[in-house]
């Protein structure tokens, strides 16, 4: 009764989204991963560009890294970049260059979890694997009164559970994409349209008054906050970009040279303007500094000389792209 429900009112107010149904393997995992924490008008725009510069497995797969960040810039997250271009490599190795077509061989690809290998299963290939997203979460744990805080991975699999028996006789494609919309426009997580709602009836929480306490989610995540000073050295049209070589989101990525205090430092001479990003465990501070000089520094270790009109074709952290839009346009 559930999917019949949910499949009846997904007939009448699906959403219409540029990609969907494609069956492209490829390309469902392409947009899968760039709308993981980007807005689907922004990550259109990103899949059009990405699919036009990279149209299947094996361009992607040998394209430099670099490139791929390059044309990643301004999505954040980029570990999602390095992951999509590591698992093209794997594909043409390990799979002879053909996506893989059962779960457990699309789960096996570098940065691709539970929610995106189902969403892939289903869409692509049409097998019965729930894409559990936070929608999804939200609409069973209301509907089926789960109590139980939804960050445990036992919750998880018990939410997994309920949504496979329920889309038992239903198409997963569908299934999928009206759980999608439905948690996305009817079941939100504020002010949801219980009043409208078709599964009012047999909903746990719109029974039992608890709608705005479902689900639950106890942890807190903790950001880290840090303070970066970026020096741009500048003679002529002439600076200095040095690449980031550390285990961290924005490695092989270009910035002015850098240094970072454990505490907010006072503005210097030189400081021209201080951008703040929040990230998902991060909170940063950065202090920009420009400073004129006849000659430009002797240059340290991976860092490179470069000419003003040459700083679009290096990929970097969304804060340098700020600065460069903002002051240097």
């Amino acid at each position: 009764m559930f999917a019949q429900q949910l499949l009846s009112w997904y007939n009448d107010h699906q959403r219409e989204l540029p990609w969907r149904g494609e069956t492209d393997p490829y390309k469902i995992w392409v947009s899968e991963i760039i709308l993981q924490q980007t807005r689907v008008q922004q990550g259109w725009e990103y899949y059009q560009q990405f699919i036009q510069t990279f149209p299947d497995v094996q361009s992607l797969a040998t394209a430099d890294e670099q490139e791929v960040l390059r044309l990643w810039q301004g999505l954040g997250y980029y570990s999602r970049a390095r992951n999509i271009h590591h698992a093209a490599q794997q594909i043409m190795q390990d799979f002879g260059g053909s996506f893989p077509k059962n779960y457990e061989d699309i789960r096996s690809l570098k940065g691709v979890g539970d929610y995106t290998a189902a969403a892939i299963a289903a869409f692509a290939f049409g097998l019965p694997y729930p894409a559990v997203d936070g929608n999804m979460m939200r609409v069973i744990c209301r509907h089926f009164g789960i109590r139980e805080d939804i960050t445990i991975p036992k919750t998880r699999k018990e939410i997994t559970r309920i949504a496979r028996q329920e889309m038992a006789d239903a198409d997963p494609a569908l299934f999928n994409q009206a759980m999608m919309d439905f948690g996305a426009t009817q079941c939100t997580p504020a002010n949801p349209a219980c009043d409208e709602c078709p599964l009012r009836k047999s909903c746990y929480a719109y029974l039992n008054g608890v709608t705005q306490l479902l689900p639950v989610k106890v942890q807190k995540i903790q950001k880290r906050q840090r303070y970066f000073q970026l020096t741009m050295h500048l003679a002529g049209n002439r600076t200095i970009l040095e690449k980031r070589v550390g285990n961290d989101i924005w490695r092989n990525m270009y910035q002015f040279p850098l240094t970072e205090s454990e505490v907010p430092t006072p503005p210097q001479e030189h400081h021209v303007a201080t951008i703040h990003e929040t990230l998902t465990h991060q909170q940063i501070q950065a202090d920009f500094y420009v400073k004129p000089c006849k000659r430009l520094p002797k240059l340290q270790a991976h860092q490179e000389m470069v000419s003003l009109d040459q700083l679009s074709q290096y990929p970097m952290p969304k804060i340098m792209t700020l600065f460069i839009q903002k002051y240097l346009s």
